[in-house]
């Protein structure tokens, strides 16, 4: 009985509270969380920069498997979690049950077949990755103990979003965050104290990545009134998967393509030595560091839309999603112009030895701080056309950012501008996603209005 006034108390929560003040509420957990996660990305970066240009490079090549291990846990947890949101709004915790183990265990088998076909391929996969054979070996290294990490990584991004969809994100908060900060405190340890150079920071990460899984796992099937990840439940089906896979879509497409563009990177920026992988990596963590707190502002509307759409609210739907815009622009617009100002001592703070990686990073870095304002406009129409199932139009919006404008923009543009054009790509494939996704919300807003929901 416990636990259905929890959810019926949760229910009425996400149905009536203003959303000016319910969003923060829900999104202060998730930003923090989004943030934690890219400082220690960052902290990787950081330190594994102390040893050389060419390590520094190869965490750069490693994110890329980054990228790929979070796209499938973001498809399987956002898929899953949206589905779960709109089940609970329309009071159907059974079904929010089962997408929630399906998920999970989905995951955890991909995670293990990860490692089965990772391992032993290593030297030829961070070659495909855009590995130079100064980088290779740093690569191989840090890479190893990545795949390990995997499936620990992947139920972790699934029980995250799960914990999310339900309105409860603080808990999910605690494993992120605990995670996060052990993994900043052992990479110094593990990397110079224990000298295990860009293993260590692979073996910090590893760590940090199984105790966010226990203490996510323990928040899950512990806390009361929240969805149990129960072997039982695990319904795997063509519907249920066709029903994480539709909403799901877009963070494949969005986390998918990040991966192949960053791989796209590599190859452009390889030529120009390794100093230019070095600082786009850099630009790379420091603006994913930017870009997740508005992610995670954005994962704190994503429940309220996904609630009030499956209560058939509309009207909340909309005044959630306007009032994500301001904040958010305003925000990012701000944020923006205090690191164009800091630009140069923010890349010399990773790399001060090199004064080449500090001149191509901070001309790339100013560059993509000029889009910021439109940046936020781009996520947040994403995270509606998400959240509402318009999972088609929502993966073209993910897709061009990542995708259908930054890779051919990485392609073409060397070819005129050299390493110019890899430095402007990033921001020209943003100034053209604006404007289409401005084209699918403004589609989005008048079926609304031909379906009199508005």
């Amino acid at each position: 009985m416990k636990s259905a006034m929890t959810q019926e108390k949760r229910y009425e929560m996400m149905m009536n509270t203003p959303v000016s003040s319910l969003i923060p509420k829900l999104a202060v957990p998730t930003v923090i969380s989004m943030l934690v996660t890219a400082i220690y990305n960052m902290a990787d970066t950081f330190f594994v920069s102390r040893i050389g240009t060419s390590a520094s490079g190869a965490v750069g090549i490693i994110a890329s498997l980054m990228f790929m291990i979070q796209a499938i846990g973001f498809t399987f947890g956002m898929g899953s979690g949206n589905y779960i949101s709109r089940s609970l709004g329309d009071q159907n915790g059974e079904e929010a049950t089962r997408a929630a183990a399906t998920a999970f265990f989905s995951v955890l088998m991909i995670g293990v077949l990860m490692i089965a076909v990772g391992v032993p391929f290593m030297k030829p996969f961070v070659y495909l990755l855009g590995a130079t054979p100064t980088i290779a070996p740093y690569a191989m290294e840090y890479m190893r103990y990545i795949l390990y990490a995997a499936p620990f990584m992947l139920c972790s991004y699934v029980m995250n979003n799960i914990l999310r969809s339900q309105g409860i994100a603080l808990y999910a908060m605690f494993g992120i965050t605990a995670g996060g900060i052990l993994n900043m405190v052992l990479d110094p340890i593990f990397i110079f104290k224990f000298r295990m150079g860009i293993a260590g920071a692979a073996v910090a990460t590893m760590l940090s990545q199984i105790v966010s899984f226990v203490i996510l796992l323990a928040q899950c099937n512990l806390r009361a009134g929240s969805i149990k990840i129960l072997p039982s439940q695990f319904s795997p089906s063509f519907r249920m998967y066709g029903i994480i896979f539709h909403a799901g879509l877009p963070s494949l497409c969005r986390q998918g393509l990040m991966s192949i563009s960053a791989v796209v990177l590599n190859f452009a920026a390889g030529p120009y030595g390794d100093a230019a992988i070095a600082a786009m990596s850099i630009v790379s963590r420091f603006m994913m560091f930017i870009n997740s707190g508005l992610i995670g502002f954005g994962q704190g509307f994503q429940p309220v839309c996904g609630f009030n759409f499956g209560a058939k609210r509309y009207d909340r739907v909309l005044e959630s999603f306007w009032f994500c815009v301001k904040v958010s622009v305003v925000l990012l617009t701000v944020l923006g112009a205090v690191s164009f100002v800091l630009a140069r001592p923010i890349i010399a703070a990773f790399r001060k030895e090199d004064l080449e990686v500090i001149a191509i990073g901070t001309k790339a870095l100013r560059l993509q701080l000029l889009t910021m304002p439109i940046q936020a406009w781009i996520i947040m129409c994403n995270m509606l056309t998400q959240s509402i199932g318009c999972g088609f139009r929502a993966s073209l919006v993910a897709m061009g950012r990542q995708g259908i404008f930054l890779i051919p923009s990485l392609l073409l543009l060397p070819l005129g501008f050299g390493l110019l054009g890899v430095q402007m790509a990033q921001p020209i494939a943003d100034v053209c996603t604006c404007a289409l996704g401005t084209v699918i919300v403004v589609g989005v807003l008048r079926e609304f209005r031909k379906n009199g929901w508005i």
